[in-house]
């Protein structure tokens, strides 16, 4: 979405300089209240939950544009952790100056807030997905979901997305047990509905997939610039 100069200047203003998390490294840690909040500028990341004996839920996926760290606004500590899956660039922003920004910049409080709830509205798809729907819709479901997202961000070329997750990823995403989330893996790529080679994904019959994970296009507005 494109913003004024004015805009920019406020931004850039506001930022503290950028970070670069290795594959594997941790963004946001669980359980600990941090400094910053941040913007995902290059690479995949989720954020996740994890129980007492070590149980981990994937709560969403996270890719270029998504803020990060909001949350922890309304709790006392933080509330989940984040996670990179590849080498992620990120934006940074001092945590204490976030309610500065938004009274001397309301048009910037709404835009951080429209990201905010564009997440939770995820969280409440993927709640529907883990109460209703099978392995095989699950499994369509998120193939779908993540293709298009990273489709909206420029992340497709020629059909073929980065997908670097692991079937454990999946399946902690999912709430399915690995070994069913690889059986169902599995079945979805014998029917031809999508390839996975490399670590890259291609949808080969989106319209099939869609139809069976229950998957809609919603108009989306374009996101804010932060």
């Amino acid at each position: 979405m494109p913003v004024s100069p004015e805009t920019l200047q406020t931004i850039e203003g506001f930022r503290s300089g950028g970070r670069v998390v290795d594959a594997g490294g941790t963004i946001v840690e669980e359980h600990r209240k941090g400094s910053h909040v941040f913007t995902i500028y290059a690479g995949w990341a989720f954020r996740y939950k994890t129980l007492s004996d070590g149980r981990r839920q994937i709560l969403s996926f996270l890719l270029p544009g998504d803020f990060v760290g909001l949350q922890d606004e309304f709790a006392d500590g933080r509330t989940h952790g984040v996670e990179a899956v590849t080498g992620v660039a990120l934006c940074a922003f001092p945590r204490d100056r976030l309610w500065t920004l938004f009274n001397a910049q309301p048009k910037l409080g709404y835009d951080i807030t429209w990201l905010a709830a564009r997440d939770e509205q995820r969280v409440d798809d993927n709640l529907v997905t883990a109460g209703r729907r099978n392995a095989q819709e699950r499994v369509a479901m998120l193939l779908m979901h993540l293709y298009r997202r990273a489709e909206r961000v420029g992340m497709v070329s020629e059909g073929w997305v980065e997908f670097p997750f692991t079937q454990q990823h999946l399946a902690d995403a999912l709430g399915l047990s690995l070994v069913h989330t690889n059986k169902t893996m599995r079945r979805l790529q014998r029917l031809g509905l999508y390839k996975l080679d490399a670590g890259w994904l291609r949808i080969l019959e989106p319209r099939a997939l869609e139809a069976l994970g229950d998957y809609f296009e919603r108009p989306i507005q374009p996101s804010p610039l932060i």
